[in-house]
């Protein structure tokens, strides 16, 4: 598997370096790729440049090809050379860095233009564009949803991780209405103990007790059955929030839905939600909750772009390279519209963009992406 992993990416970059030579007298779009193609991250750097044949094969235009370069993983000298090289070969446009830790390393090339994947900034920054699935999209997306199931009063959770303050930073600059902030610990022998205060789990569990005291001397037949419907529940009383946003991924989202549910949130009460999972079949084990929703790209798309890499190269794409995918496409349209590409501001368009992840808009020299709500029901992703 590995000789013939090999073999693909040495025919890959053949073919791309074969556009070079075949278009040499006419116009032609050259692209450059800063990906980890080898190392630790190498899989992931394959993956983006296999997600670049397949927008090849489907812009199948003979005048575009792509100059991919090992840029290692936040490896500045491998970074530094990789750029000029590609620059070398007379590329202006380049698609990558991966990361934004080595954004401000770009800004020694100012003539050249970077298109990444990440989802920090959702800005045109200098001479970077972030095409990412952005948090500010999330959480407009959620927002309009939340709204339009009339929920009133909604805590923002995340942890207090080493991205604390960037969220914090975002819900500021978004400036929401009726949203609470509500920062937990990652560690889950703390984290209960923090949601039950969020939750007012021992007074209401006091409630409880006190109103089945009301009952338990008492044989009439009335008290008899409302202190048999007390004794199915584990608390009394009602949380003061009837939605949340949960910005975590994993294990740790899932412990915070299962602290929720042990301090007895009612769900027919109170719309679960959380930021893009990218299709995590993981969450369907996490049988605590009914029903989960949360914005995302378009997950038809998703799954016809997953089955085509699967169909050529036998294997499944990281989630990344999807945007990478789109990159292509959007580096593409620019060129075409505009005969040429000298700066950011030829990404600036008027007009929404679709793509494989969905629908951009450029306005404000930032990127918004038009997400849609799904939900995890029953093993499966609903579109909402």
């Amino acid at each position: 598997m590995k000789r013939t992993t090999i073999i693909i990416i040495t025919y890959i970059i053949v073919i791309f370096n074969s556009y070079l030579s075949a278009n040499e007298a006419n116009k032609t779009l050259k692209v450059g790729l800063l990906a980890p193609l080898t190392g630790e991250y190498k899989e992931l750097g394959n993956s983006l440049l296999y997600s670049l044949q397949l927008a090849l094969d489907e812009i199948n235009d003979k005048r575009v090809f792509i100059i991919p370069r090992d840029s290692g993983f936040n490896n500045k000298e491998k970074l530094k050379n990789a750029i000029q090289d590609i620059k070398s070969e007379g590329a202006k446009v380049i698609i990558g860095p991966i990361t934004n830790q080595e954004f401000s390393d770009l800004k020694s090339y100012p003539e050249m233009i970077f298109i990444s994947p990440s989802n920090i900034a959702p800005i045109f920054k200098n001479n970077v564009i972030s095409m990412g699935v952005s948090l500010e999209s999330q959480l407009l997306a959620l927002a309009k949803f939340i709204k339009k199931q009339n929920k009133k009063k909604t805590v923002i959770m995340y942890p207090e991780n080493q991205y604390a303050d960037l969220v914090e930073k975002k819900l500021s600059v978004l400036n929401l209405e009726n949203f609470k902030k509500f920062k937990y610990s990652s560690n889950p022998e703390v984290l209960t103990g923090e949601i039950e205060k969020l939750t007012n789990y021992s007074q209401r569990k006091k409630n409880l007790d006190l109103r089945k005291k009301m009952f338990e001397d008492k044989e009439d037949e009335q008290s008899v059955k409302q202190l048999e419907k007390l004794d199915q529940l584990y608390t009394l009383g009602e949380v003061n929030f009837d939605s949340v946003i949960i910005i975590d991924f994993g294990n740790n989202l899932k412990s915070v839905l299962t602290s929720l549910v042990y301090t007895d949130v009612n769900q027919n009460n109170v719309l679960f939600t959380t930021v893009n999972q990218w299709f995590d079949e993981s969450i369907f084990y996490e049988n605590t909750i009914k029903n989960l929703y949360y914005p995302s790209i378009n997950y038809k798309e998703f799954k016809k772009y997953n089955a085509k890499y699967f169909k050529k190269f036998k294997s499944y794409p990281s989630e990344i390279t999807i945007l990478t995918y789109d990159a292509l496409g959007l580096i593409y349209y620019a060129w075409k519209k505009n005969g040429d590409i000298s700066s950011t501001s030829d990404f600036l368009f008027k007009e929404k963009i679709k793509g494989k992840i969905g629908t951009f808009s450029f306005k404000d020299k930032k990127i918004t992406q038009d997400l849609e709500i799904y939900k995890t029901s029953k093993n499966k992703f609903i579109k909402f």
